[in-house]
């Protein structure tokens, strides 16, 4: 990682907004994607104890990515069409992933739910991160794939190189990147780690010009 150019991220970033988030701009913007709504519903649809309905899971899980202003409007046509299109059998196995991927083994629940999207050439890496970056907010990573090429090249995150196909392993070596990155700056460049994100985008070269 180069700090020195991720500390000059961070004074560019509250010269123009200071106080970080708090600043009002910011706050703006965080109304607009209506983040703690998400974050509120995530956390009560996805509560452990709903997972005895897979239907009710599924249904809130398309609503999520519906919603979702990190989600391209061609996936959330896709991604409903692919929930509806599996088999009972399916659906449970789906849903059982997205329950390890949040109350579980993580990593078993991201594989589950990597394989049978790739069933349905929709392995996207939008879809498979979107619920926990909303479920867990000051843990979780959300891979946008613009974004993370960015990152990756431009903060020089040594032994990370992206693929369109998602894989654990590189989700948990972005995630533990990104983790790092964060202790780096100032708490209010990190109010949870999709601002954070937010802030390392508007910091790229090509969006800052």
């Amino acid at each position: 990682m180069n700090l020195e150019k991720l500390k000059h991220a961070e004074r560019t970033f509250f010269e123009r907004f200071p106080g970080g988030f708090a600043h009002p701009e910011m706050q703006a913007i965080a109304k607009k994607h209506k983040v703690d709504k998400m974050v509120e519903f995530t956390q009560a649809s996805f509560a452990k104890k709903n997972f005895r309905d897979t239907i009710d899971i599924l249904d809130n899980w398309i609503k999520l990515v519906s919603r979702s202003s990190m989600i391209s409007i061609f996936e959330k046509p896709k991604f409903k069409e692919f929930v509806n299109s599996l088999t009972p059998k399916e659906k449970n196995l789906l849903v059982a992933g997205l329950k390890n991927q949040l109350h579980g083994s993580e990593e078993k629940g991201f594989e589950t739910i990597l394989d049978l999207m790739k069933m349905a050439r929709l392995a996207k890496w939008s879809l498979i991160s979107i619920c926990p970056v909303y479920f867990r907010p000051q843990d979780a990573v959300f891979v946008k794939p613009t974004t993370a090429k960015g990152v990756i090249a431009y903060f020089e995150l040594e032994d990370l190189v992206y693929r369109p196909q998602p894989s654990w392993d590189f989700y948990e070596a972005y995630h533990c990147a990104i983790t790092t990155m964060k202790t780096k700056v100032d708490p209010a460049l990190a109010p949870n780690s999709a601002a954070f994100s937010g802030f390392l985008m508007m910091s790229l070269p090509q969006v800052t010009k």
